[in-house]
């Protein structure tokens, strides 16, 4: 489809100005919801997604879903609905991530909390600063912000 071809639709999608000013400089519009298929159909997205549906679960240790998750209990789940095993225990799962720097970190990366080498908590990075994780004994899961800069980060491969 040429640029031209696409005016009428990007009209419908952003308005007649907006449209215009991109079609004349060849650029197109991608909106949420619309994202091209290889970024909106990733694992890392889906299991980011199944994550953030399960907000207000309880924690409980030990438990893996559907209703109740402990820390890895709730990224097991999520990247399982996703269409990705991994391993039981957070530590576990950082030995099975492609390890990438905090500037490298993507949405849908793991997010791993240390004392030295010793990994005791995972959650799913949300991007700007955020993770969704199952915090605690009494607690839900939930969007938090990071509160620490003991954290590795993982890539699910």
């Amino acid at each position: 489809m040429t640029a031209l071809n696409r005016v009428p639709s990007l009209m419908a999608r952003a308005g007649t100005a907006s449209a215009l000013t991109l079609a004349a400089v060849g650029g197109s519009i991608v909106l949420p919801g619309t994202a091209p298929e290889a970024s909106a159909s990733t694992t890392a997205t889906k299991a980011l997604q199944v994550a953030a549906s399960k907000k207000g679960a309880p924690y409980r240790w030990g438990a893996t879903g559907p209703s109740r998750f402990d820390c890895s209990g709730l990224t097991l789940y999520s990247f399982k609905k996703a269409g990705k095993a991994l391993p039981r225990t957070a530590a576990q799962q950082y030995n099975k991530t492609r390890h990438v720097s905090a500037s490298n970190r993507k949405a849908g990366d793991l997010v791993f909390f240390h004392s030295g080498r010793n990994v005791y908590h995972v959650g799913i990075y949300a991007g700007q600063g955020k993770l969704w994780h199952a915090p605690k004994t009494g607690d839900v899961v939930r969007l938090q912000k990071i509160w620490t800069n003991s954290v590795w980060y993982g890539r699910v491969k």
